[in-house]
């Protein structure tokens, strides 16, 4: 077997004697890592406890995170959270009193048959803590190979890929689906290219126009990643909170102050500021895999009137970002039609489980998740974001 053929897990001490200029992303990996490692993923993301290892398979390095219980953890890390907790919160935001009648007692028998289940117990491969986890080029055999080595070497977990997007990462998906993963549906994304056919529309064109004069008569200045100050990670991580943790849900990634410098630092996010009079009102921060972007930093002041367009014009900043670098956008889940409004396309996305390995009553939880968000989840999500 050859070096790139190889797949094993690395701990630590293990990461730390790593040649890392020999692995594809090599360096990135290797500053998002060891950092996290080396200062607990807690002070990085405050709402996530977890064992952190390295995976090493196809000359790359990736983050699992192995969690035993943790009922508590952000979405991230929890699939209690992710398909109970959090789908209560949103829930009990629509209007309509028959779903919530009908869909409360649901969750509540979801919730408790997935802890019997010991749901938590789980390996998640490729995880990077990020609301959105963007994969390599991977093969359908490769997929296969890394789904089994993890149920070899955690015989009592699940193994779980998050992210799973089969328009963006075809071969990951059938090679997962071949190899025995039950495809749970997980979030309705949206997908944005310059070069799709949506984007040519003159409805869609206008509205991105539109945005873009928005931005450029606000009066606000674009702060790219190198003018911006470490001693605004404090502002940053307000403005993240103000949109993501108090108007969404507190399930959300909590980041810390020290993960808003490691990105300033190392670049494991490219930051992108909005700036006036001095003070900082909207922060993006996206990075690249495979051709593909995505922005887990996301925020502005809430507190400033709607008029004013901040988000507006953060989105405006990533589709140009998108356009000039010829990236898709992955613009994950939510406002789904002021997204498709700028040419977007929605798309289910997945969370993959492997449980060949696991006893009958730890599988069967799994699959009646898969049935019930395929035929109704989605269903729902559709009807009611676009």
């Amino acid at each position: 077997m050859s070096s790139k053929d190889e797949i094993r897990l690395c701990e630590a001490q293990e990461l730390a004697r790593m040649d890392w200029g020999q692995l594809e992303d090599g360096e990135y990996a290797r500053d998002y890592l060891t950092a996290l490692l080396a200062d607990t993923p807690t002070r990085h993301v405050h709402n996530v406890r977890t064992q952190l290892l390295g995976l090493l398979a196809g000359g790359r390095v990736m983050p699992v995170t192995v969690n035993d219980a943790e009922y508590d953890n952000s979405y991230v890390c929890s699939p209690y959270t992710h398909f109970v907790a959090y789908a209560r919160e949103e829930l009990d935001m629509l209007d309509s009193r028959l779903l919530k009648r009908l869909f409360t007692p649901v969750l509540a028998g979801v919730g408790l048959w997935m802890k019997r289940s010991r749901c938590n117990q789980i390996a998640i491969v490729n995880n990077w803590l990020l609301s959105t986890n963007l994969y390599h080029a991977w093969t359908a055999e490769q997929a296969g190979e890394i789904a089994r080595f993890c149920a070899k070497k955690f015989p009592r977990h699940v193994i779980a890929f998050r992210s799973v997007c089969q328009r963006l990462c075809p071969e990951l998906y059938s090679g997962l689906k071949q190899a025995g993963c039950i495809m749970v549906p997980s979030r309705y994304v949206y997908l944005f290219h310059p070069d799709w056919p949506g984007e040519g529309t003159w409805r869609v064109r206008n509205t991105l126009s539109r945005d873009r004069k928005l931005l450029a008569k606000s009066g606000y200045r674009v702060l790219r990643h190198d003018e911006l100050a470490e001693g605004q990670a404090e502002r940053i991580v307000e403005l993240y909170n103000a949109l993501y943790l108090d108007k969404y849900s507190r399930l959300n990634p909590q980041f810390s102050e020290e993960f808003v410098r490691l990105a300033m630092r190392r670049r494991t996010l490219t930051l992108i500021g909005l700036e006036k009079d001095g003070r900082l009102d909207g922060i993006l921060g996206y990075f690249v895999r495979n051709g593909v972007m995505t922005t887990p930093l996301f925020g502005y002041d809430t507190r400033l009137p709607r008029e004013t367009g901040l988000y507006r014009m953060l989105s405006s900043l990533l589709v140009q970002e998108a356009e000039r670098e010829g990236l898709l956008l992955h613009q994950s889940a939510g406002v789904g039609a002021f997204k498709a409004d700028r040419g977007a396309i929605g798309e289910p996305e997945y969370t993959a489980v492997y449980v060949r390995h696991l006893p009958p009553y730890r599988r069967w939880i799994w699959q009646a998740l898969a049935f019930l968000l395929e035929r109704i989840g989605i269903r729902l999500v559709e009807k009611y974001e676009l």
